[in-house]
Order: structure tokens, then C-alpha cells, then sequence
């Protein structure tokens, strides 16, 4: 048994991950489900070192010793993988999300017909929000790609590690991957402004001097896209502010409220069939009344702005849920299930 095996079977099975771990058999996800790969036995410590170790290099397999974890790329025939490799009780585990290899259109993605507005904007933070696993690189992806399409810019992504590979189009785009093109966040942050950036990505706002260069792009007019691991749109505003001191609060809430264009807290649900997935959204624009909020740090008004600002682009989670409910895109128990809001949910839904 070879991994690439394992990859071609993800690949031909059209699985958005797969799982080497020990003790188990070899598991790929398809629609959110799990499905063991009996033909292949269960897997040992050993099988799973050997699986995994040749994918590294010298450096990386060094990394790896000393940290216990490690994000890589790698291709794999035409297609790429996001690959997580681990410890797991002394033994080595991966998880392997398979990157599609052709960038889909923000309306090949269903997604709402707002976010082509993002890819004219010239300068300010688009932040999306959401566990793993929730399509958000998906559709940063296709909003970057529409830039590079549209437009002629210098669009520069810091990943850990690059997802998905931009075409030659208007656009020049510099891909830089941690630890083979930078040696980390803070250093990739702090020499981008040196690169004549007109779009920046940044994998991930990670801690408290990531998200302070990441603002401090957006302000110096670019347009910066970055992502968060919170729970809706208000979570991902008070995250930013209260990873900063006390003393420096406002000035941070300030800069919110004047450079930030929109949170997005995103979600894959189960279709109505169970057979896919569908993209629900809440949608947080950074409207006069938004950034006023912001400002006075009376961010538990932002979910009746986002619950009455439809007209203004704003949608909370449960009324974007009651959508694809009534219709018919997904069942009742699915909204009920995935709300943020219970409380909320049925008012909507009824």
C-alpha cells in the first residue's frame, strides 16, 4: 500500500478528505460522512510512518521531530491536498483535504451575488469566519480569482500552506507558503508592504501581532483577506478586540470601524437529500450604523442591525438558514440543528 493510492481513491470518489490514522482502517469524508477503506486493513503505527515520512523533505521531517505537527502541500496527478500531519499517541497521523483544482465562480459556488462586490473594492479587511472544513478558502478563492480575472493587481497570499493555484490572468500573483517561502506569519506581514501588494491574503489571523499587521494592511490602503475560527459575525469582532490589551482597545475599535468591509461567518450544511452540501452565510457590511457600533464598542447591537439590514447587503444566520428552508434546499431539522441562535430559529422558520 502506497499513498497514493489512498489519494487516488479520494480523488476518484470525490472525497474532501481523507484519514491516515492508527488503529483505523484508512477513512475518506464524502458529504460529510465518514467511509472506511476496508480493502486496505487497519492501519499501524508503523504502516502510517510510512505512508506519511516520504511526503517530507529533510526540513520538514526536522520540523516535524520538534513541533509534532506539520501543514504541507502536495500535488498529487493534477490535483492538490492540504495535508496535516500529527502525533497521535506516539504515532504519526494525516489529514488530507483535497484542494479542487479548478477555481469555481462565486455563482458556480451559489454564493451570495454581494460578494462580487468585494473583488471592486480597493482597499479594507474581508473576513471570513467559521470552523474548519466550512468552504471558506473555497470562496475567498473564487473572490481572489475574480480580482485576478477582472482586474490588474499584484495579489499576494501568505498560507499554511498555499491552497489553491491562481491561472495567469490580469492580475500578478505571488503565492508564499510558511516555512519553504517565509519563516513566519509576522515576518511574511511585515515585508509585504514592500512588495507592492494591491490584495493581500493571509491564511489565518492567528494571534495578537498577526491580527495587528493584518489591520494595519488594510488601513494603508489595501485590500486584505484573512480568516477567523469564531462562531458568527459579532464573535469574530469582539475576538479581534479583546486579543489586544485594555489600553489599546479603542484605538483597535477604531480601526475596525474604519478599515473593516465585511465579516462573513460561513457554514456547510447537509442538503435536502443528504447527497451535498449547501453554503448558509451571515452577513455583517460595514455600514454607517456597523462602524458606529464598532467604534462605541456596543457590539451586542450588531445582531438586530444584521436581523433588520437586509436592504443593506446584512443578513444574520437564522433568517439566511429560513431561506434555504423555505426553499427547499434543506430540511427543517438541518435549520434547527445548525442555528447559532436557537432562540431565533423558529421565528424565522415558522
Amino acid at each position: 500500500m502506497e499513498i497514493n493510492d489512498l489519494l487516488q481513491i479520494a480523488v476518484d470518489k470525490k472525497a474532501s478528505d481523507l484519514h491516515i490514522v492508527p488503529h483505523y482502517y484508512p477513512t475518506i469524508r464524502i458529504n460529510n460522512g465518514l467511509l472506511a477503506l476496508r480493502d486496505f486493513g487497519i492501519l499501524t503505527g508503523e504502516d502510517t510512518e510510512k505512508l506519511l515520512i516520504p511526503l517530507l523533505n529533510q526540513v520538514q521531517h526536522q520540523f516535524l521531530i520538534e513541533t509534532k505537527e506539520l501543514d504541507i502541500g502536495w500535488d498529487f496527478n493534477g490535483n492538490r491536498f492540504r495535508v496535516n500531519i500529527y502525533t497521535s499517541k506516539k504515532s504519526l497521523s494525516g489529514a488530507f483535504r483535497l484542494i479542487p483544482n479548478k477555481i469555481k465562480t462565486i455563482d458556480e459556488l451559489g454564493l451570495p451575488s454581494i460578494f462580487h462586490s468585494f473583488s471592486s473594492y480597493k482597499q479594507g479587511l474581508v473576513l471570513f469566519t467559521g470552523p474548519t472544513g466550512e468552504g471558506k478558502s473555497t470562496s475567498m478563492a473564487s473572490i481572489i480569482n475574480e480580482i485576478n480575472e477582472k482586474f490588474a493587481r499584484h495579489i499576494i497570499t501568505i498560507e499554511d500552506p498555499v491552497e489553491f493555484t491562481y491561472p495567469p490572468a490580469k492580475s500578478i500573483v505571488s503565492q508564499r507558503e510558511l516555512h519553504q517561502d517565509t519563516l513566519s506569519w509576522s515576518t511574511a506581514l511585515k515585508s509585504v508592504l514592500r512588495e507592492d501588494p494591491d490584495v493581500v491574503f493571509v491564511g489565518e489571523m492567528r494571534d495578537y501581532e498577526t491580527i495587528q499587521l493584518v489591520l494595519t494592511i488594510a488601513e494603508t490602503g489595501h485590500l486584505v483577506f484573512s480568516t477567523l475560527h469564531t462562531g458568527s459575525a459579532k464573535d469574530a469582532i469582539d475576538r479581534i478586540v479583546d486579543v489586544f490589551p485594555s489600553s489599546q482597545q479603542y484605538q483597535i475599535r477604531s480601526s475596525l470601524a474604519s478599515s473593516l468591509v465585511s465579516v462573513i461567518a460561513q457554514r456547510l450544511l447537509p442538503d435536502a437529500a443528504n447527497i451535498s452540501r449547501v453554503p448558509c452565510f451571515e452577513i455583517l457590511m460595514n455600514t454607517p450604523s456597523v462602524s458606529s457600533i464598532i467604534r462605541d464598542g456596543k457590539n451586542f447591537m450588531l445582531d438586530n442591525v444584521l436581523e433588520t439590514g437586509e436592504e443593506q447587503g446584512l443578513i444574520l444566520f437564522e433568517k439566511y438558514l429560513s431561506k434555504l428552508y423555505k426553499a427547499g434546499q434543506i430540511t427543517k431539522e438541518t435549520a434547527m440543528e445548525h442555528a447559532i441562535r436557537k432562540n431565533l430559529i423558529e421565528k424565522f422558520i415558522l
